[in-house]
């Protein structure tokens, strides 16, 4: 059995239940240096943490809805190409809108 997991709201990625609390701080502080270097147009605003839901009277936390929050944050992260609609982090559309063309009408 795998030890569980809980995906990081920022950038989507899987941290075990120790380490994430470690990951978080320093991916927010990432998160801000990157989005601060972007152009005005393509700065999106922080990731809010969604709150923690528990189950039951002994309150264990539920790491489904956890994962399945943090991971619908981390996609909204995500900006669509203008020219071919598939998302990106803003880092990366720039990269991508380098190559990316409009298609002609034939």
């Amino acid at each position: 059995i795998q030890p569980p997991t809980i995906i990081c709201y920022i950038c989507g990625r899987e941290f075990g239940t120790k380490s994430i609390s470690i990951h978080e701080p320093q991916c927010l502080k990432k998160w801000h240096n990157e989005n601060n270097l972007l152009p005005k147009e393509l700065r999106r605003p922080e990731p809010k943490k969604t709150e923690v839901r528990t189950i039951g009277a002994k309150g264990y936390y539920d790491l489904d809805a956890i994962n399945e929050a943090a991971w619908t944050s981390a996609q909204n992260q995500l900006v669509p190409c203008d020219n071919c609609g598939r998302t990106f982090l803003p880092d990366r559309l720039v990269v991508h809108q380098r190559s990316c063309k409009p298609k002609t009408a034939k």
